[in-house]
């Protein structure tokens, strides 16, 4: 578990840095290669110290030892050459293993300031070889600050996910243990990890013996195609203690090199994307497929021996896809291999893919001795499902955990167990999953017989509806924007385009359901229409079922989508409750309320531009009856005087005062902001642990100015210094108020702004901005300030890096004191709006399913 003291030493780190290398994976690699050289140092003192000898800084390398590198009467400008030089020759280095030679290979320092290079040396000073286990965690926080998607579709998996998969599958100390796309290799430290924390007797002592731990080493395998990947992952280990970690660069799909090795347990998340073309597999694999995610489950269950056990993650499209690899690959995991299916919500991936994914659990044991298949269901993993993942109470995994682990210690027992008494679980028989062909390993498919939460008979959905076939389909290359008849496609658009040629026009004699066959998006069509030429089926629902009943059960239980395929014969086996007619009327028209009312919400959000009256305030230097306009429409108004402010969303406002301030010349005198505020630089971080102890002062950094939502107007509270660091420090405190205002790095790039909630003390990576209230209001000049661009302040930078000058010399228009207020109480009048709007749109939402939870499981 990563410490708060590790973590502020890596943030720290990327606050010295971020205004030389505002990159984050420019930073993650100087981060690497000065802990790595540092972690090298402290292995050569300890060996001195023991009395051997040193081995990475020897011979002639001896100049670069970390305590040389780090005198006191070492100037700036020497202790720079003398590191730059040091890692662009470690590579060379004979007594530096293959390991390290590889993490050195290029690299070099990008920047040729001492300051700046002399306090990241402090702060990687702090780090000791004692601790490497902490040394590892903040390498993983490291990787998460890169945050980034690979090309090949790799997916950062979060920690408490590969960590509930280990404690399942449950590794032992003897078995071979592999990841054949490990990436940073998280899943190998956990299983070590887990293997430790299982040898620990009740006095908290390690009873692994030194051939245990040196076999458990041997065992730890990974893969990965990408050389970065690798290089990164080698590191990772070995920052976990792994003495000489085994990771290659190899392609599980397509090489046979490594093809016969087999292991106890593989632990996985494979790449979930294929390229142009798809895989070009050799001709081993069992299941024959270009799809990459069919070819790595595949590859797992095939290279397991009798009794190995796997954890992987899967797309949806393995579940349930009706493509023959996919059936394929289905009935062999479900015959050989298959033990238990979780299903995970679709926002664990979040922020970089919203893709919905469940967990695959092998036991060729467990497969050989019962006909059954376990499905259990996560809806809550303690995060909520938003791009932030933010904690939240609720959470599925202990619960879910302790009830998967009885059962497979059941099943391997050969105990029978139902699933009367399981919350989160399903027991189906395996005969069932394979009675239509498919091995459909979607839970949700085998609930419909069993079903007590409906009192309602369930129906497949074919045969409930028949199709209407156009006559004529448009080609899109035939929209137009305007015309009598609307074109309807599967876009999400509910008009695709126009048309007003009548030849393929369909006028429905009551509300016709509208399906994408590629998208699986749903419409309702009640007026006449004409279909677009590319993939939908237009549904007429027979007597029984009330279209827009269908419609509406369909957007709230939606078929998945994965990726451009045709959907609708699984459309048409999906099976719904069938109330009476007039029940799903009266359920069609207490749901078309509430969504009458979350329409009417998002018209106010979307249009609403309110005007407030202000008078021409004594001394302003403004002509009579001009329009202070901060929208975007011009000034065509001159009868009155006005201010107008729009206050939608986050995004929406931005870009919309983005337009009036670049847009609209304001009618009143503007000013450089120097000549109303007063704008510092924050205070150098402090680079001492003890600086932090017993902290009760607020210290703000440029990655918590990062955090801070965009809709947010404050900042509280982050890390908390001490009086020590204040006194030896002399730390300036920030006054409640003061704008804070990124000088580099993405926070500029991305135009974070915010003001303080309560006095602070603040990194010397931000400006300062303290506004002298008498001609200026703070929150006026917030609002102004996070409209600018930086990037047209140093348009030749991609990552703008900015003077105390640059940011002074942003003009501020500046009406009276008396407008100034107007403007920010009805921003601040509108925002209260906006977000009653927005709640009551949820409360709606909320009410919508609950009706239909009245007849859906």
């Amino acid at each position: 578990m990563l410490d708060s003291d590790t973590k502020r030493r890596i943030d720290t780190a990327r606050d010295i840095l971020v205004g030389k290398v505002p990159d984050p994976k420019s930073q993650v690699d100087q981060i690497t290669i000065a802990l790595i050289y540092k972690f090298m140092d402290d292995i050569d003192a300890q060996s001195e110290e023991w009395g051997g000898d040193r081995t990475f800084f020897a011979g002639e390398f001896s100049r670069y030892g970390w305590a040389k590198l780090m005198s006191p009467g070492l100037g700036g400008h020497e202790r720079l050459n003398l590191y730059a030089e040091s890692i662009s020759r470690m590579g060379e280095n004979p007594g530096v293993p293959p390991l390290f030679r590889a993490i050195f290979d290029n690299a070099f320092l990008p920047y040729r300031d001492p300051e700046t290079l002399t306090a990241f040396l402090k702060i990687i000073d702090q780090f000791n070889y004692d601790h490497s286990e902490r040394l590892g965690d903040s390498f993983e926080y490291l990787l998460q600050v890169m945050g980034a998607q690979g090309d090949a579709g790799q997916f950062r998996t979060p920690r408490h996910i590969i960590d509930f998969i280990v404690r399942i599958v449950d590794p032992q100390k003897h078995e071979t243990i592999l990841d054949p796309a490990c990436g940073t290799a998280g899943f190998l430290i956990s299983a070590y990890k887990h293997i430790r924390a299982a040898n620990i007797d009740e006095h908290g002592i390690l009873t692994l013996t030194p051939d245990d731990i040196k076999r458990l080493f041997a065992n730890i395998t990974g893969y990965d195609i990408s050389p970065d990947m690798v290089r990164l992952s080698l590191a990772n280990m070995y920052l976990h203690g792994f003495p000489d970690p085994h990771v290659y660069e190899y392609d599980t799909l397509t090489s046979e090199e490594r093809w016969n090795e087999r292991a106890d347990v593989i632990l996985a998340n494979p790449p979930f994307m294929s390229p142009k073309g798809g895989i070009r597999p050799h001709n081993r694999f069992g299941v024959q497929s270009k799809r990459s995610e069919v070819l790595f489950v595949d590859y797992i269950a095939e290279h397991l021996t009798p009794g190995g056990r796997a954890g992987v993650i899967v797309p949806e499209g393995v579940i349930f896809q009706s493509q023959r690899a996919y059936t394929q690959l289905r009935k062999m995991l479900i015959e050989e291999y298959l033990a238990a299916v979780v299903s995970l919500p679709a926002g664990v991936f979040n922020p970089y893919s919203g893709v919905k994914t469940s967990i695959l659990l092998l036991d060729t044991a467990i497969a050989r001795k019962t006909d059954r298949i376990a499905f259990f269901k996560v809806e809550n993993d303690g995060f909520d499902l938003g791009a932030q993942r933010r904690p939240i109470g609720a959470n599925d995994l202990p619960s879910v955990e302790a009830e998967l682990a009885a059962y497979l210690r059941a099943a391997r027992a050969g105990e029978p167990m139902d699933d009367t008494h399981l919350e989160h679980c399903m027991i189906v028989d395996k005969q069932r999953i394979a009675a239509d062909g498919e091995h459909n390993l979607s839970a949700e498919r085998y609930t419909e017989q069993s079903n007590d939460d409906t009192k309602y008979p369930w129906y497949p959905i074919g045969s409930l509806i028949t199709t209407v076939t156009p006559r004529v389909k448009v080609p899109k290359s035939e929209f137009n924007e305007t015309g009598l008849y609307p074109i309807i496609d599967q876009s999400q658009t509910p008009v695709a385009g126009y048309t007003n040629d009548p030849a393929g026009l369909i006028t429905p004699d009551k509300p016709l359901v509208i399906f994408g066959d590629h998208t699986c998006v749903v419409k309702l069509m009640e007026t006449p229409f004409i279909q677009g030429a590319d993939g939908i089926k237009i549904i007429c629902t027979k007597d029984e079922l009330d279209p827009r009943f269908l419609y509406h059960v369909l957007r709230a239980n939606p078929l998945d989508n994965d990726g451009y395929k045709r959907h609708f014969t699984l459309l048409k086996r999906k099976q719904i409750p069938l109330p009476p007619l007039a029940v799903q009327r009266e359920i069609v028209e207490e749901v078309e309320g509430y969504q009458r009312v979350i329409e009417g919400t998002r018209a106010v959000l979307e249009s609403w531009r309110p005007r407030v009256q202000v008078e021409p305030g004594e001394g302003e230097d403004v002509a009579n009856d001009e329009d202070y306009n901060l929208s975007a429409e011009r000034y065509s108004e001159t009868d009155t005087t006005r201010v107008s402010v729009m206050r939608m969303s986050d995004e929406e406002y931005a870009e919309h005062a983005k337009r009036a301030i670049n847009l609209a010349p304001p009618p009143f005198r503007s000013v450089e902001l120097k000549e109303i505020a007063e704008i510092k630089s924050g205070n150098p971080a402090p680079q001492d642990d003890r600086y932090f102890d017993g902290g009760e002062f607020p210290f703000i950094r440029t990655s918590d100015v990062g955090a801070v939502h965009y809709s947010d107007n404050f900042i509280g509270s982050a890390d908390k210094v001490n009086q020590t660091a204040v006194d030896e420090l002399r730390l300036r405190l920030f006054p409640a108020g003061t704008i804070l205002f990124p000088k580099s790095g993405a926070s500029t790039f991305l135009n974070h702004r915010v003001l303080l909630g309560e006095p602070a003390y603040v990194s010397s990576h931000l400006a300062c901005i303290v506004c002298d209230e008498e001609r200026v209001l703070s929150k006026y000049a917030y609002h102004i300030l996070r409209c600018v661009d930086a990037r047209k302040i140093t348009p030749d930078q991609a990552y703008p890096s900015l003077r105390l000058t640059h940011i002074g010399n942003i003009p501020i228009p500046l009406p009276s004191l008396a407008v100034q207020r107007r403007i920010v109480a009805e921003i601040e009048a509108e925002g209260k709006l906006v977000a009653a709007n927005r709640e009551l749109a949820a409360r709606m939402e909320d009410r919508i399913w609950s009706v239909l939870s009245l007849v859906l499981p």
